[in-house]
């Protein structure tokens, strides 16, 4: 920018701009909404409300597949690999990683037209929709739909990764006035104990995933102790609890499982 820009006056029109603009942000919209994008990692993404607004704890999930790959004793580390991400919303997850591997393939699902019309957009502007199935597909009710899809089309997966919802349903009340009144609370409420789709998922992935494929998941800083008491009483779906990771806040925020081999 030349030094004589600085001073160029504001126009009529750039001050409603900026007018209106402001007006969204005092009804308690969010910024990211209001700007109408957000940066995730090294991307920048459209954001449209009520799609979910990916949160920085998120980047860590991200962080913490691609750690995952860099290990040469990873099973799934494969240049080809094939991954599953429940509730895609904006695309942030699966778009991040395929920049990240490009050699690899996301189906992508979210309950939420909305989600994956944003989605579609994201990963095209992005460069990535070749490489991405992004479905309206609902895993609470299309679970069966979803493993007819993946097990004829692509095989079995090498990692499931999601940032369910995991808010506790005594809890929703309680969040932000720009959550409650502007993102999707389907993208938010978890049910009674926030875990509803994450069983959800654990109860799928046996099926969808290779032997010591991996599932990558963020949930609330409880989550971790219950996933592992529910896991002891389910010892059929042959899934072994591997780690929890603490998010930035140190709030054990990620929980990595792993499928056992198959005898």
């Amino acid at each position: 920018m030349r030094s004589e820009q600085i001073f160029w006056p504001v126009s009529a029109d750039q001050k409603d701009r900026i007018w209106q603009l402001c007006k969204k942000r005092l009804q308690r919209m969010p910024i990211q909404y209001v700007i109408e994008e957000w940066d995730f990692r090294e991307l920048t993404l459209k954001m449209k409300p009520p799609v979910f607004i990916p949160r920085p704890e998120t980047e860590e999930l991200v962080n913490l597949v691609l750690e995952e790959f860099s290990q040469s004793s990873y099973p799934g580390k494969n240049p080809t690999s094939i991954f599953l991400e429940v509730g895609c919303g904006s695309g942030a997850l699966s778009i991040s990683l395929l920049h990240s591997l490009p050699q690899s393939h996301a189906v992508a699902i979210d309950k939420s037209v909305d989600a994956i019309k944003l989605s579609l957009e994201n990963a095209e502007r992005l460069n990535v929709h070749t490489r991405a199935e992004i479905l309206q597909l609902d895993i609470l009710t299309d679970a069966e739909e979803l493993l007819l899809l993946l097990t004829q089309k692509y095989g079995l997966l090498d990692f499931i990764i999601s940032n369910p919802p995991y808010v506790f349903q005594e809890d929703f009340i309680h969040l932000a006035a720009e959550i409650l009144n502007y993102e999707d609370h389907g993208a938010l409420n978890g049910g009674y104990d926030g875990m509803q789709v994450i069983k959800a998922i654990l109860c799928l992935a046996p099926h969808v995933l290779k032997d010591y494929g991996k599932i990558f998941l963020e949930v609330d800083p409880r989550h971790p102790d219950m996933i592992q008491e529910w896991l002891q009483v389910q010892p059929s779906l042959g899934l072994d609890y591997i780690a929890t990771i603490q998010d930035f806040c140190g709030k054990p925020r990620f929980c990595v499982l792993q499928k056992s081999m198959q005898m």
